[in-house]
C-alpha cells in the first residue's frame, strides 16, 4: 500500500461508506432529579457522614455507553458517550438523597482528611443496555457500605438494582431509562440504610427517657451518640 493509498483509507475510516458524511460523537448525561428538601433541618440521628466517590468497573470508565448482546459479551457505542462520568453523578445523587433524608447531621464528600463519624463507600456495579433475553432494556445496580470511623466496624451494607424496558430503541431513550434506573436504585439504597439505622436507634432509645428540657436534650444527644456508636461492636 502506497502512502497516498494509506491516507485515503485512513480518511475513509472517518466517513460513512466514503460518502462524505463525517460521524461526530453524541454526548449524554444522567439526569437525576434533585431530592426534595426536608421540611425541617434537625437530623434524626447523631453523627456526621463523609461519602467516598463511588467506584465503577474499568469498562464503565471508558466513557462510552455500554451494551450487552450476551451475559458475557460487552459492547460499546463508538459515537455515543457520557459527557460526565456516571460515578460522579451517582455519588452526588446519593449525597443529595442522604441530605434529604435528614438521617445524619451533616453529609459531605470524603476528602481523605475527614473527621466525620461515618464513611460511606460504594460502587456503581452495572449501568448498561441489555440486548438479549427478550426486549431491549437497561440495568443499573449500586452497592454500598457504612463504616464507623471511630471503631472501624462496618455498620451497614446494602445493594439496589433496577431494570427498565426501552421503547423506542434509540440511544437517547436508553440514556433516559438509565437515568430513571439509577434514580430508583439510589432511592432504594438510601431507604435500606434509613430503615436499618433507625431500627437500631429505636432499640437504643428504649434504654432511657426522651428529653423534656433543653439541658436534658443536650445530655440526651451526647448519651445517645455514645451509645449508638458503641452498640455496633
Amino acid at each position: 500500500m502506497t502512502p497516498k493509498t494509506l491516507v485515503i483509507a485512513s480518511t475513509c475510516a472517518w466517513l460513512v461508506g466514503c460518502g462524505g458524511k463525517i460521524l461526530y460523537p453524541h454526548y449524554y448525561a444522567l439526569d437525576i432529579a434533585p431530592a426534595p428538601r426536608p421540611a425541617v433541618s434537625d437530623s434524626r440521628l447523631p453523627g456526621t457522614l463523609a461519602v467516598r466517590r463511588f467506584e465503577t468497573p474499568s469498562y464503565l470508565r471508558q466513557g462510552r455507553i455500554v451494551y450487552r448482546q450476551g451475559p458475557a459479551e460487552i459492547g460499546f457505542y463508538d459515537y455515543h458517550r457520557w459527557a460526565v462520568d456516571p460515578a460522579v453523578t451517582v455519588t452526588a445523587a446519593v449525597m443529595d438523597s442522604l441530605r434529604s433524608s435528614r438521617l445524619f447531621s451533616f453529609v459531605k464528600p470524603y476528602d481523605g482528611q475527614s473527621q466525620e463519624d461515618y464513611l460511606m463507600s460504594g460502587r456503581l456495579e452495572r449501568l448498561e443496555e441489555i440486548d438479549y433475553g427478550g426486549s431491549v432494556r437497561v440495568e443499573a445496580k449500586l452497592s454500598a457500605e457504612l463504616v464507623d470511623l471511630r471503631t472501624g466496624a462496618t455498620v451497614w451494607t446494602g445493594d439496589a438494582d433496577e431494570t427498565l424496558a426501552v421503547e423506542p430503541h434509540t440511544v437517547n431513550a436508553v440514556a433516559v431509562k438509565m437515568s430513571q434506573a439509577v434514580q430508583k436504585s439510589v432511592d432504594r439504597l438510601v431507604a435500606s440504610l434509613d430503615r436499618q439505622l433507625l431500627a437500631k436507634s429505636a432499640q437504643i432509645g428504649e434504654d432511657f427517657d426522651f428529653p423534656k428540657t433543653d439541658r436534658q436534650a443536650i445530655d440526651f444527644k451526647q448519651r445517645s451518640s455514645k451509645l449508638f456508636r458503641f452498640s455496633w461492636n
